[in-house]
C-alpha cells in the first residue's frame, strides 16, 4: 500500500490540519492501491499564508534566477520521469507507451516551453511616455484534472514560477501520486519555501477554499465546465481572475476532396488515444453524407484493430478509463446512443472480450449521427466516436460550430488553402489542418464553454501577471 498522508506547505512536508484519508484505486485492477490524506479550509489557510510570506520576495526575483530555478527543476524532473510516467499508469490507466512518452514527457516539454518564453518575454514596453510594467498577480490557487495530471501541473506551476507568482496546487484526488512526486522535484530543484504549495483534497473541501479565499488572487483551473462554473461562481465575490481550460466537443471536418481512408484512419485513432479521455478528442467527425457508409467501415476497422489492456502489458494501446463513475457514465451514454438510433458501428456497451476486470470500455464508433443526438452534444470523455453527415461545406461549418464547447477542431482536404477557409470559419480556440500537431509555445485554450485564458509558452505566462501602466517616461 502506498501512502502519502503529508501535504508539501511552505518547503516541508507536514501533517494535515484534520487527519482524514482516501482511498485510491487502480482502474485496470479495481483495488486500492493507495492513500492519501484529504486537506480542508484549514490547510488552504495555512498554505496561503505561507505563499503570501513568499511573494514578497519572489515576486521581485531576477529574470535570470527564475530561469536558473526552472532549470533546475527541469534537471531534476528529467530525472524523475519515468517513476512519473508510473504513478500515472497506475492511477489513471494509462499504457506504459503513453504515460511516458506522452503524459510523462509533458512534463518536460512545458517546462521546457516556459523557459523558453521566460528568456524572451518582454516584462516591459514603453508606449509614448508611459512604462507599460507586467508584474506577478499574486498568490495563485492551481486546481489540476486526472485525465492529463502532469500535462496541466506543469502548464500552470513552470509558467507561475516565470511570472514571479506563488501558488497552491490541488491536483486531482483521483490522480494524486505523479503531483507528489513533482513536488519532491520542485523540493530538490531548491524553490524557495512557500513559493509552491501541495495539498491534496476534493473539490467541495479544498478547491472551495481556494476559490474563495481573499488572498488568492487568481485561480487557474482545468476540468469539467460544470465545475469550471462552480469556481468561477466561489471567486467572484473577491473578484480574483479566473482562468479555465474546461469541457470540449471538438468536431473534425473531412472535405470530399481529402483521402478518406487516411483522414478517418487517423481521426479514428486520434479518439481512442488516452481511452478518449482528452479534452480536444476530435469525438464529432463530420463526413459528406455519401461517404458515411465507407467512413463508419473504416473507422470500425480502427476500432477492432485498438488493442485494449492491462496498462502494464505490452502491446496495449488502450487502458481503463480511470473510475466506475466514468465506466457507468459512458455505458449510458453509449446505450443512450443506440437508444437515440444511431448506427453502432463498432464496440456498443459492457467490457471488452477477456477483460472482466478494470474499467474498461469497448472502442466504440456510431455512424449516421444527427448533431441533435446526446452522444453528439455531450462529452463522453472515453473511446466513443460519432460520425455525423453532411451535405456541403457551409453545412459542415455550421454543424461544427453548433455546440455550447469550442475548445479544438480538425480539418482535412486535399487543398491546404480550402483547408484554412474552413478553419478560420470554425469558432474553436485552436484547429489541427490534415493532422498537425500541437505546439508547445502556441496558445492553448478555447472559446465559449471551452474556458477563458490561454496556457502554454508566452501566452501561459501571460495568465499569471498583472498590468501596469507608469506614466512619466520622457525621453
Amino acid at each position: 500500500m502506498l501512502e502519502k498522508l503529508q501535504f508539501y506547505i511552505d518547503g516541508q512536508w507536514v501533517d494535515p490540519v484534520e487527519a482524514r484519508t482516501m482511498d485510491v484505486v487502480n482502474p485496470a485492477t479495481e483495488t486500492v492501491y493507495g492513500r492519501i490524506s484529504i486537506g480542508s479550509a484549514a490547510d488552504v489557510d495555512v498554505a496561503v499564508a505561507a505563499a503570501t510570506r513568499a511573494f514578497t520576495t519572489f515576486s521581485v526575483s531576477s529574470r535570470k534566477q527564475r530561469i536558473d530555478l526552472l532549470e533546475m527543476i527541469l534537471e531534476v524532473y528529467k530525472r524523475r520521469s519515468d517513476e512519473v510516467a508510473e504513478a500515472i499508469m497506475d492511477e489513471m490507466g494509462a499504457p506504459w507507451g503513453l504515460a511516458k512518452y506522452a503524459q510523462a514527457a509533458s512534463g518536460t516539454q512545458h517546462i521546457g516551453a516556459a523557459l523558453k518564453a521566460l528568456r524572451d518575454y518582454a516584462f516591459e514596453e514603453k508606449i509614448g511616455s508611459t512604462m507599460i510594467v507586467k508584474e506577478a498577480i499574486g498568490v495563485c490557487g492551481l486546481i489540476t484534472p486526472w485525465n492529463w495530471p502532469m500535462n496541466q501541473i506543469a502548464v500552470k506551476v513552470a509558467p507561475a514560477i516565470a511570472a514571479g507568482c506563488t501558488m497552491i496546487l490541488k491536483p486531482s484526488e483521483i490522480a494524486p501520486f505523479d503531483a507528489i512526486i513533482f513536488a519532491e522535484v520542485l523540493d530538490e530543484a531548491g524553490v524557495p519555501a512557500g513559493v509552491f504549495n501541495l495539498i491534496n483534497g476534493d473539490g467541495p473541501g479544498v478547491g472551495t477554499a481556494l476559490s474563495q479565499h481573499p488572498d488568492v488572487a487568481m485561480m487557474s483551473f482545468t476540468g469539467s465546465t460544470r465545475a469550471g462554473v462552480l469556481v468561477a461562481q466561489n471567486a467572484a465575490p473577491s473578484v480574483k481572475r479566473v482562468a479555465q481550460e474546461l469541457g470540449g466537443k471538438s468536431a473534425n471536418i473531412i472535405l470530399d476532396d481529402a483521402d478518406l481512408e487516411q483522414a478517418v484512419t487517423d481521426g479514428a485513432a486520434a479518439m481512442f488515444e488516452n481511452t478518449g479521455q482528452s479534452c480536444d478528442a476530435p469525438s464529432r467527425m463530420l463526413v459528406p453524407r455519401d461517404k458515411m457508409d465507407a467512413a463508419a467501415a473504416i473507422a470500425a476497422k480502427v476500432a477492432a484493430a485498438t488493442a485494449v489492456g492491462n496498462p502494464r502489458e505490452k502491446g496495449s494501446r488502450v487502458g481503463p478509463v480511470v473510475s466506475e463513475t466514468q465506466w457507468n457514465k459512458i455505458q449510458g451514454l453509449i446505450q443512450k446512443g443506440i437508444d437515440e438510433g444511431a448506427t453502432l458501428a463498432a464496440g456498443g456497451t459492457g467490457r471488452p472480450d477477456g477483460l472482466d476486470t478494470g474499467y474498461y470500455v469497448k472502442p466504440t464508433v456510431f455512424a449516421d449521427v444527427s448533431n441533435s443526438m446526446t452522444i453528439a452534444r455531450e462529452e463522453i470523455f472515453g473511446p466513443v466516436l460519432s460520425i455525423l453527415p453532411y451535405d456541403d461545406e457551409d453545412d459542415a461549418i455550421r454543424i461544427a460550430n453548433d455546440t455550447p464547447y469550442g475548445l479544438s477542431g480538425y480539418v482535412s482536404s486535399g487543398d491546404i488553402q480550402r483547408a484554412r477557409r474552413v478553419a478560420a470559419r470554425m469558432r474553436t480556440g485552436m484547429v489541427h489542418i490534415n493532422g498537425a500537431d500541437l505546439e508547445a509555445l502556441a496558445p492553448f485554450g478555447g472559446f465559449k464553454q471551452s474556458g477563458n485564458g490561454r496556457e502554454w509558452g508566452a501566452h501561459g505566462i501571460d495568465e499569471f501577471l498583472e498590468v501596469k501602466s507608469v506614466y512619466g517616461y520622457e525621453e
